[in-house]
C-alpha cells in the first residue's frame, strides 16, 4: 500500500472548499448541477496552474473568495452560477 504524502493545512481547506461546491451542487436542479460542477472543476484547475504554491497570500485571499460564493451558491435563492473574465471583451 502506497502512503500518501501528508496534505498541509492550506490544502487541506483548498480540497474541502471543492467538496462543499460539490455537495452545494448536488442541492441544484439536475441540468444546473452539471453546469455548477463544470464551471467549479474548470476554475479550481485554472488556478492550480496560474497560482504559485508558495503564494500563501493569495492562495488565502482565494479561500476566502470561494468561501462567500460557496455561501451564496448554497442559498436558496441562488440557482445558477456563472464565471467573469476579468479582461476580457464582452461578445
Amino acid at each position: 500500500m502506497a502512503s500518501r504524502p501528508k496534505l498541509s493545512g492550506l490544502q487541506k481547506q483548498v480540497l474541502g472548499l471543492y467538496r462543499g461546491f460539490l455537495r452545494a451542487a448536488r442541492l441544484k436542479a439536475p441540468e444546473e448541477r452539471s453546469q455548477i460542477e463544470s464551471i467549479v472543476s474548470v476554475e479550481f484547475r485554472k488556478n492550480v496552474e496560474a497560482v504559485d504554491r508558495k503564494n500563501f497570500l493569495y492562495i488565502e485571499y482565494l479561500l476566502r473568495r470561494g468561501k462567500k460564493q460557496l455561501e451564496q451558491l448554497k442559498s436558496v435563492d441562488t440557482i445558477k452560477l456563472s464565471t467573469l473574465e476579468v479582461g476580457q471583451k464582452p461578445q
